[in-house]
């Protein structure tokens, strides 16, 4: 199989896996999940360094989903790249009780299991700042510890934001310190799907984003 039917087939089990896991609940989101699903592909496949079989490696690039209500993407990807804490079964029991896939990613005592779940991302706007909190602790170690010919701390923080994310003020008072400190390996990536579940994005937000 060429390798572009390849990708493509692998972005569509995605997207399916995804849109089963709303699906038995009848609860969740599957537009992002679905939307984004080439983006998190690539990411995974062709960009991020990590480790499965040694999740809290120290330099492992750092995922978070600040739109958080597609979790089911982040759940997927966890299983589909080995992270043996995310099992078939726990995909499908998404938003059942006591399940290690609730309704928006958590980073908890109780969940503690959770390879590959950096933060929680609940409120709008909390992941995109916790990442901006991860990029400056990745730029301390650096300066602090990095010598010629041995970055032992050179490792990217990576981002998925929607329209939701971008709207908390606390998301631009983050993104203010993140330009004024400089953080080149603090990558955000825009979901600019102009819908809302109150309707078409322009309805409550027009600035100017990037």
């Amino acid at each position: 199989m060429e390798e572009s039917n390849l990708n493509t087939r692998a972005i569509n089990n995605i997207r399916i896996l995804c849109a089963d896991m709303v699906q038995k609940p009848n609860s969740g989101h599957p537009g992002m999940p679905m939307g984004m699903a080439p983006v998190a592909f690539v990411l995974w496949n062709k960009i991020m360094r990590y480790n499965p079989k040694n999740a809290k490696w120290w330099n492992r690039d750092r995922f978070v989903l600040s739109n958080g209500h597609g979790c089911t993407l982040l759940y997927s990807m966890l299983h589909l790249t080995g992270y043996s804490v995310m099992t078939l079964e726990d995909l499908k029991s998404f938003r059942m009780l006591k399940s290690k896939t609730p309704g928006h990613p958590e980073a908890s005592s109780w969940n503690r299991n959770h390879d590959g779940i950096e933060v929680t991302t609940g409120p709008l706007g909390q992941g995109l700042s916790s990442a901006v909190g991860l990029a400056i602790s990745q730029a301390h170690l650096a300066a602090n510890y990095n010598k010629e010919g041995f970055p032992l701390f050179d490792n990217y923080t990576y981002v998925f934001c929607g329209d939701g994310c971008l709207q908390e003020g606390i998301t631009s008072e983050a993104s203010s310190l993140a330009g004024h400190l400089g953080l080149g390996k603090l990558i955000v990536v825009y979901d600019d799907n102009k819908i809302t579940i109150d309707g078409e994005t322009h309805l409550s937000f027009t600035e100017d984003v990037t």
